[in-house]
This record gives structure tokens, sequence and C-alpha cells, in this order.
């Protein structure tokens, strides 16, 4: 066969068609989850049809984009608002149809050259972009703020203050951010694969990313699933089933990983202010609901409920069981002390992004003829943040011990030859 009856077989495997089936395989798996979480949360309330807009949104900032809240009350006043949240079931679902679409047309074969990669990358980042300007376009609404009955009410109709808050985005920030979403989604996807191909400079740095980057995986969805099992659990005994379905599918994972991080020892600082609220359990919003900045961490969690100090437990089993997965999946050949180290790295850069990725920012007021914020229930402010370098070297050490131990217990069940060659 020659190279040219080659490369338009590649072409024809990689083509527009299916380059667009990724595509919109991957918008429908998120515009769903987030539909139906909004609707569970409540929001087909929405004054003025807003909730296909709010959907949109959604979307945007589940892949990074930027939802500028914006708002005005008349001549005499103001409302401001700012958000910064990233809805990681969203997110989630969106990493697993397009990897697996990106991935799919690579399958049953050793190797891939760099270009044949690169173009069908380039087919599917261009329709991207495309769904990404519309959608950025479609995520832009106005409607006006219930201010009740009482004094407020009467002083906003009589000054023609009634307060609006709207949202919309930044096409250009949304489409680059979107795009290189999309660019870590297709990396990690060859990254993590066992079974797909990479250009042939590269295969010599399969031995030691692959096993680890796919335990770090297998270690995110373990945590994701056992806090579905629990939440369904929380709601079957306790109730409130909408609000629990609401934060499985807008949010469980930032919860999750963030519980992963504090069982590593790292310290978070968040604020809780007004009507606005995380989906998070009890002892959270105890902690955090304070007159200034509260630190978030295992002993100020234990103030309020002696069970958080399962939370290292559970992270010692689970980063283990990934570390013995890790290194069944390395050659024969690797010692404990690289076992370590490349679980050290892995985990580190995992933790890494949790803290990025788990961030969130929020305030709304209400001002008056320039005075305060006012009206109680119309302010409010949500802050969560990390201490990001020193939760990073806590994961590198907790990767660095684990790792030796996950290389020891895994020698009995070491399998001869290369990664590749399995």
């Amino acid at each position: 066969m020659s190279a040219r009856t080659a490369s338009d077989q590649a072409v024809a495997r990689h083509g527009w068609v299916r380059a667009g089936a990724v595509v919109l395989a991957g918008l429908v798996a998120m515009v769903v989850v987030a539909a139906l979480g909004l609707w569970a949360a409540g929001a087909t309330g929405l004054p003025d049809n807003a909730f296909v807009r709010v959907v949109l949104a959604t979307v945007v900032a589940a892949v990074g984009g930027t939802v500028e809240l914006s708002g005005n009350a008349g001549v005499f006043a103001e409302s401001r608002a700012e958000l910064t949240v990233i809805p990681l079931s969203v997110t989630l679902a969106g990493t697993f149809v397009v990897a697996e679409g990106f991935l799919r047309p690579l399958r049953h074969r050793a190797v891939a050259g760099a270009g044949e990669l690169a173009g069908w990358a380039a087919r599917i980042a261009a329709l991207w972009a495309l769904v990404l300007i519309g959608a950025a376009l479609g995520a832009r609404q106005t409607f006006a703020v219930d201010t009740g009955n009482g004094t407020l009410s009467a002083v906003t109709d009589l000054l023609d203050a009634a307060p609006k808050l709207g949202f919309t985005t930044d096409v250009p920030q949304t489409v680059l951010f979107g795009l290189l979403w999309l660019a870590g989604v297709l990396v990690l996807a060859l990254v993590v694969s066992r079974g797909a191909p990479l250009p042939g400079r590269l295969l010599r740095f399969q031995e030691s990313v692959r096993p680890a980057a796919h335990a770090m995986v297998v270690l995110l969805i373990a945590y994701v699933v056992v806090g579905v099992v629990v939440a369904l659990v929380t709601a079957a005994t306790r109730g409130h089933v909408a609000e629990t379905f609401a934060v499985i599918l807008l949010g469980l994972p930032n919860l999750v990983w963030l519980a992963l991080t504090l069982g590593l020892g790292a310290t978070w600082h968040g604020r809780v202010d007004g009507p606005l609220g995380l989906p998070m359990p009890h002892v959270l919003d105890q902690v955090l609901r304070a007159p200034d900045v509260s630190t978030l961490n295992l002993s100020t969690l234990a103030e309020h409920d002696g069970r958080v100090w399962w939370l290292p437990v559970v992270d010692a089993v689970l980063i283990l069981a990934a570390a013995f997965l890790m290194a069944a999946w390395s050659p024969a050949r690797m010692r404990a002390w690289q076992h370590a180290l490349h679980l050290a790295v892995a985990l580190a850069l995992t933790v890494f992004m949790i803290c990025l990725a788990a961030r969130i920012s929020a305030h709304y007021g209400l001002s008056l003829l320039g005075i305060g914020d006012l009206g109680g229930g119309l302010s409010g402010e949500l802050l969560l943040r990390a201490d990001l370098w020193p939760a990073v070297g806590l994961a590198a050490l907790w990767g660095l011990v684990a790792g030796f131990l996950g290389g020891l217990l895994a020698r009995p069940v070491h399998r001869r030859g290369d990664v590749g060659a399995r």
C-alpha cells in the first residue's frame, strides 16, 4: 500500500463527518447533564423563559468559558455581581464523551503519525470552536429580581429602581478557554488510554506516564462513585431528593475532589454570606459561615463533626489501591522507588488541577443611591480557594509513600514485557 493511499484512508477514518459526530455527542452530553441538574435545582421557574440560556451558560462555564453577571436597578441604584465556578459534573460528562469519540477510530493500532493525530484533532477543534461561539452568543439573558412586598419593594418602585440581574459571556475568552479545555481533553485521552496509538518518538514515554495517568483517572472516578453512593443513601434516608440530584448532576466532583485534598491535609479558605450558598454538607456550611474568611481543613471541620477524620483513611485506601494498579500495569523491571516518583508527580499534578478547577468566587449586591448593600436577601458572597502549593507538596509526599508501597505489593502480580507490547 502506498503512502498516499494510507493517508487517504486515514483522512476517511478521521473525516469531518466523524469529527462532527464527536462534537455533537459531547455537546449533547453536557447539555443533558446541565439541563437535568438545573431542572432538579428548580431553574425551570426562572422568569422570561431563561432556562435554556442558563443551560447554555452552564455549558460555557463547564469548559472554562467566561460568564459575566451584570445588573442595574434604575437611575438611582445599581446591582453588582460576579461569579467564577466550574460545574465539574457537566465538565466530566463532556470529557468522557469527547475523549471516547476521539480515541474510537484510533483503536487496534500500535502507532499513529503525529500529522494524522494533529489533523484529526484540528477537525474536532474547528467544529468545537463553532459550538463555543454559538453557546456563548446564546447564553445571554436579563430578568428582574423579586424584592418581595416589604419596604425595599416600595422604595424601589417609587424610585423606579427595580433590580435586574443578567448574565452574558465574553465570546473571545470563551472560545480561547474552551479550545484549551478541548486540547487538554484530547492530550489526556492519549496519555491515559493504555491502548491508544502514539507517534513513534513518544513510545518510550508510555511506560512511565500512562500507568500513572490511568491510575489517577481511576482514583478520581472512584471518588465520584463513592460520592454518588453517599448522596443516594442520604437522599433515601433524609429526603431532599431534588436537591441531591442537583448536586450530583452539577457539582458532585467539586465536593468529592475537595474532600480528597482535605484528606491529604490541604487547607482551603472560604466564606459563605447571605442567601448564596454551596451545595455542600452542613458541616462545611457551618465552618464557612463566619464574619471573615474561614480556614477549612481537617482540624476546623473536626470541631463540628469528628467523622471528618475518616477522610485521611479513605484517601489512604484509595490512593494505595491506585498505586497498586499503577505498579501492576507497569513493566516488571521497574523498581519500587520508580513507582514512588511516578505516583508523586501524577498525584501532585492531579491535586494542582483540583485546586484550580474547584475554586469558587461569587458576589451579588444591590446599592441604592451609592449607599452600601441593601435588602438583606439581595446581597451575598461566596468564596472558596486552596493554599495551592502546600496542597501540591502534600500530594507529592503521599504519592511517594503510596507509590513505594504499591510497587512492593504489586511485585507478585507483575507481568513480563512492556506496557506497549501488552
